[in-house]
């Protein structure tokens, strides 16, 4: 890590909790960057900001409703006024439901795509001179799996991931010429306070069924993968999406009886096509 590094600036959405909070802590206290927690929940904001101050770091919370586009574009400046605009940017916050595709209300769909998309690009469009003054400065925006990979009742929020993904590449190649890097991370399940609290023992079962590796990520690996992409070492990488998802994306059939009894094969064995094969000559 060098000392150009240590004294980086930072910004995390959704900072409070979850993904954004060992993004955050880790930033300020692995990485000796000053931190920017923005999230809306203001005691969540503040307890991280907390610790990392007694810790030995510093941070500061900024508490903001992304769902409001006029707002955010209004008081951006305010946000980050402590420690200047930042050279790390992660996008990380985002809003979710289970909606069914031709039952999504207008205002739920404008909902997802004004704190999934459009915050997002103010951000980045914020950040930016200050990163290409510079010449240097990393954007990570979390999108998902379900932004590559279809699913029933993610209508709304997968697309709203997909075009996050897309918009992500969009500014990559625009801006790569001053050094500055976009990426896109697709989490998988992850194993956060808020999947606790809303994902059934059945949805936990189901996932199990579809990650090869059978079980949740946790934040610190997410995490862990949005400070690469942030790193020094990154610096050749642009217009990216990184699934961190135990397989899920690159998955297909699963077998999960495999290796317990290879007769399982037998029920995923494909049809004879009818055809013989000939001899040659």
């Amino acid at each position: 890590m060098t000392s150009e590094r240590n004294s980086r600036v930072a910004l995390v959405t959704g900072g409070g909790s979850g993904i954004g909070r060992r993004v955050a802590e880790k930033l300020a206290l692995e990485h000796s960057a000053r931190v920017y927690v923005l999230d809306r929940d203001a005691d969540a904001s503040a307890a991280v900001v907390d610790g990392i101050v007694a810790a030995g770091g510093r941070a500061t919370a900024c508490l903001v409703d992304l769902a409001d586009s006029v707002r955010l574009r209004e008081r951006v400046d305010f946000v980050t006024a402590e420690f200047g605009p930042p050279d790390i940017l992660v996008n990380n916050a985002g809003i979710s439901a289970m909606i069914r595709a031709e039952e999504c209300l207008l205002e739920q769909w404008q909902a997802m795509v004004n704190v999934n998309v459009t915050a997002p690009m103010l951000l980045m469009q914020h950040a930016l001179p200050h990163m290409k003054q510079q010449r240097w400065g990393r954007i990570v925006n979390v999108a998902s799996i379900s932004g590559i990979r279809a699913g029933t009742g993610r209508m709304p929020y997968g697309t709203s991931k997909a075009a996050l993904i897309a918009m992500s590449r969009q500014f990559a190649v625009e801006v790569a010429p001053w050094g500055v890097t976009v990426n896109s991370i697709a989490p998988g399940p992850v194993d956060t306070p808020l999947a606790r609290a809303n994902h059934s023992a059945e949805t936990r079962d189901t996932y199990g069924e579809m990650v090869p590796m059978r079980r949740y990520g946790t934040p610190d690996e997410i995490a862990d993968a949005i400070l690469f992409l942030a790193s020094e070492q990154a610096s050749y990488i642009t217009g990216q999406t990184l699934a961190v998802d135990g397989g899920f994306v690159a998955a297909g059939i699963l077998v999960n009886d495999l290796h317990d009894d290879s007769s399982a094969l037998k029920r995923f064995a494909p049809a004879q096509s009818g055809h013989s094969a000939g001899k040659l000559g």
